[in-house]
């Protein structure tokens, strides 16, 4: 057996998607392990710029199976707006993608909940998009959600929906202050969602177990990053679920036992949406020069990120929590024009310096960075594809990080393009 997860490292962004299609056309299945349309991996091929929300990346190589675990929460008309976009692209998804029947669902008033509960929030908002994600695991969690394979029955479905809309209905009227739902519309919107679905709709745990104990390689794909994980990131701003190496096991159904290695994702900086505190933040020029070079927008929401330089304490702390094998190290053409590249190895709190990252937010708020400074190279790295062609200034960040962090990179992404890579080491082979 022989599966790769590869998972974030800071909060997200940091170009999985990119990871993901690289190692997919040697890979045999692809498989989204949590999160729900909040996310967006970006792709690059022949100059044209692909975005997907749900549908794994793999999709964009012919002949992989691509699947959408049980810890996804599911927006049908999400879905189904994404494979039309596929299609009409060229791209086939019929007998590719399937979708765990034991995915939850986001209904509407999971949407109406996550945008008002965020009004109500004022200073202290969390940076929601306000697609109905966290309202649909609380709804997971209190075991009163709705499965994908729920719309399958028609009674069934009718009877959960008509039970949660008597609760649901009364928060929109006496908190919210909004409209109530109908019920009739609601299930009638839906039903025609499951009839479109319905082909896709699988037992993905037997799926992806079945591909493993035939000896196929499987990539486990994660959305967000490791500091924003529900249980291991800067709570309360953080995402609804287990974006670390261990939600692969959980959200897909598969053995621990069949997890041969984690690639952890980081960019040769740091980048952060929404609220929360992020220590190495810029709020200077140099912090939008990082933005503008790096493109640093939501892929979903077109939010500017909040860019700020490479936290090796986050890093360490990812790797500990990931157990990982490996990391891939993107954008670093970005900082191609810097006199001088700074890495955080330490911070100062409360006067004392510490070394390990802090599990209170409140702390980490008030944390300083401890910087080391590197000299930049001041040349362009983009396109390039062997390690030994990088300015040596540039071999010797990515030396140091791989000393800080320690973890061995194996990828070095050069550019947003399939192609611009440099690879160290098949991190698909060292998972074996």
């Amino acid at each position: 057996m022989s599966g790769l997860v590869v998972v974030g490292t800071q909060w997200g962004d940091e170009g999985k998607g990119k990871i993901i299609d690289l190692l997919a056309e040697r890979a045999d299945v692809v498989a989204r392990y949590q999160g729900g349309h909040n996310a967006g991996h970006t792709i690059v091929l022949g100059g044209e710029r692909f975005v997907v929300h749900l549908v794994p990346s793999g999709i964009f190589h012919p002949g992989k199976v691509c699947v959408i675990g049980n810890g996804v929460v599911v927006d049908p008309a999400a879905l189904l707006e994404e494979i039309q976009l596929l299609r009409e692209r060229g791209i086939a998804v019929e007998g590719r993608l399937f979708v765990s029947n034991r995915a939850h669902l986001i209904l509407p008033y999971h949407k109406a909940i996550d945008k008002e509960s965020e009004k109500l929030r004022g200073i202290r908002r969390i940076g929601t998009t306000g697609r109905g994600i966290g309202p649909a695991y609380v709804d997971k969690m209190a075991r009163v959600g709705i499965q994908v394979g729920d719309l399958l029955d028609a009674d069934l479905f009718r009877e959960k929906l008509q039970a949660n809309l008597l609760e649901m209905n009364y928060l929109m009227e006496h908190r919210y202050e909004i409209p109530r739902f109908d019920l009739e519309e609601v299930f009638e919107t839906y039903q025609g969602h499951g009839k479109a679905i319905a082909p896709y709709v699988a037992d993905t745990a037997l799926l992806l177990h079945r591909a493993l104990k035939e000896g196929k390689r499987v990539l486990f794909e994660g959305a967000q990053g490791t500091l924003l994980d529900v249980d291991f990131g800067t709570y309360p701003y953080v995402t609804s679920s287990s974006a670390c190496a261990g939600g692969a096991c959980t959200c897909t159904g598969v053995s621990p036992l069949a997890m041969t290695g984690v690639l952890g994702v980081a960019k040769a900086y740091t980048t952060r949406v929404g609220s929360g505190p992020f220590p190495t933040e810029m709020q200077d020029a140099l912090g939008e020069l990082f933005r503008e070079r790096g493109g640093e927008y939501g892929a979903t929401t077109g939010r500017p990120r909040r860019c700020g330089w490479f936290d090796a304490v986050a890093a360490r702390y990812a790797a500990r929590i990931n157990g990982l094998t490996g990391l891939a190290l993107t954008k670093l053409d970005v900082l191609d024009t810097s006199e001088t590249v700074r890495v955080c190895v330490a911070y100062r709190l409360r006067g004392e310096t510490i070394r390990e990252f802090v599990g209170s937010a409140h702390d980490l708020e008030q944390c300083e960075p401890v910087y080391e400074d590197l000299p930049g190279w001041k040349d362009s790295t983009r396109g390039m594809e062997t390690f030994d062609r990088l300015p040596s200034a540039a071999q010797r960040f990515v030396r140091r990080l791989e000393t800080l962090v320690g973890v061995p990179v194996q990828l070095i992404s050069t550019g947003a393009k399939r192609d611009e890579v440099i690879e160290i080491a098949d991190p698909l082979k060292a998972a074996r």
